[in-house]
């Protein structure tokens, strides 16, 4: 089923990010974009949009002129971030560029060690341990004929997970979801200057609690992530440093667990917009992989992720200047009708649904990709054998969406159903 034609008689400046509708389905402005204007530069923030699957791809090849080491204050651009990171500094563990931030080679010493731990294998292991979580979870509610699917399914699933990763209580997905949001949320320019200093303290508790379980298992080490961060051999080179395990914990905690609940959200949204689909899945379970990858090309998760150019760079014909902050909007290459047929339709038969750059590529192509996969592929198949009619309980809000540039979280998904 495809989206409405895109009216082309708007001005693309009447379009914004900023506007919780727009960025609740940004898809009319992105495919604007991608035919009118591929390179877009936001008169609000002056921050450049790539949009095209082929521009974004070569960018994230040229780390020379693209670069990921960027600073919340180079990305916030506000007074309030120099706060946030002053306050990091006095109360806690400023930061320091790792995993995310960093350009190879420098990026391979805390890829090589955060690649030990999501292998392929480790994932086949653990599959049964998230079928078992995914099982204990629709248990909670089944028996109720409904459930808020966001806070009592897609939410506690990844952090749950993480946290059993993690090697730390379970039970406090709730904090460690709060820190999350802390993590991300003063890198959009929609969070309010008093949020980035409520984050700011929110972060430093989280440091104190993770460097409490650091030392915890540098004396008693365990068989989890943090056990093999404190102890892993660098190669000769020195151990990591708390600060660099600290902005690690950072990226494996947001990483684990926001893009999984946003995916497992829309997946089940999805559906239910098109219940042609969720007919063809009932009927033939071996295209639940297929619609995973489609889940995430429709309705990716993260909606871009920003680079900064090292000298004035041109794209499609514009010239990008030295010092910009450009991003790589995957949302929008995902939906490239140069790269996908009828791209703005959604189709669990997509035969090329598994090119989607949801999770990047190349060097910071993300290291959590296939336990994600994996855990939206076990919340469906579970979902599918147990529920039937599933629907929505109540008509959702125009504003469905949390605000932010960079992430794409459902608010609230309410359903009904029957139990099979």
């Amino acid at each position: 089923m495809s989206m409405q034609p895109r009216d082309n008689s708007k001005p693309l400046d009447d379009y914004s990010l900023l506007d919780p509708k727009v960025h609740a389905c940004p898809y009319e402005f992105f495919q604007r974009l991608r035919a009118e204007c591929p390179v877009y530069r936001m008169p609000e923030t002056g921050t450049y949009l790539v949009t095209r699957y082929d521009d974004i791809r070569a960018i994230k090849k040229n780390y020379q002129d693209f670069t990921s080491n960027i600073t919340l204050q180079e990305r916030g651009r506000r007074d309030v971030h120099k706060e946030h990171d002053r306050i990091l500094q006095t109360y806690g563990w400023d930061n320091v560029q790792t995993l995310q931030r960093t350009d190879p080679p420098a990026h391979a010493r805390w890829r090589n060690l955060i690649d030990r731990t999501f292998t392929a294998g480790r994932v086949r292991e653990m599959t049964p341990y998230i079928d078992a979580m995914v099982a204990e979870l629709i248990d909670s509610w089944i028996d109720d004929g409904e459930c808020e699917f966001v806070t009592q399914f897609a939410i506690p699933l990844p952090c749950k997970v993480i946290a059993d990763q993690l090697g730390v209580d379970r039970d406090n997905f709730w904090k460690l979801k709060a820190w999350s949001d802390a993590m991300l949320e003063p890198g959009s320019p929609t969070c309010p200057d008093e949020r980035v200093v409520e984050c700011a303290h929110l972060v430093v508790e989280s440091q104190h609690y993770f460097y409490k379980v650091f030392e915890d298992r540098r004396r008693e080490p365990k068989g989890d992530i943090m056990s093999a961060l404190v102890h892993t051999d660098m190669g000769g080179e020195p151990p990591l440093t708390m600060h660099e395990l600290q902005n690690l914990m950072n990226q494996l905690l947001t990483g684990g667990n926001e893009t999984t609940t946003s995916a497992i959200s829309h997946a089940l949204w999805n559906l239910l917009k098109f219940p042609g689909q969720m007919a063809r899945l009932r009927a033939d379970r071996s295209l639940l992989k297929n619609f995973v990858e489609e889940t995430l090309r429709f309705e990716t998760p993260v909606l871009g992720l920003a680079r900064k150019t090292t000298r004035d760079v041109e794209v499609s014909g514009t010239t990008i200047p030295k010092d910009a902050l450009v991003v790589l909007t995957y949302a929008a290459a995902n939906r490239d009708e140069d790269k996908f047929d009828d791209g703005e339709s959604f189709d669990v038969t997509r035969k090329n649904a598994g090119a989607q750059i949801a999770f990047g590529m190349g060097a910071h192509f993300c290291p959590g990709a296939m336990l994600a996969r994996q855990e939206i592929l076990s919340t469906f198949e579970a979902l599918l054998e147990r529920l039937d009619d599933i629907a929505l309980a109540r008509p959702l809000p125009e504003d469905t969406h949390q605000r932010s540039v960079f992430l794409h979280q459902m608010k609230e998904l309410p359903i009904r159903f029957r139990k099979r």
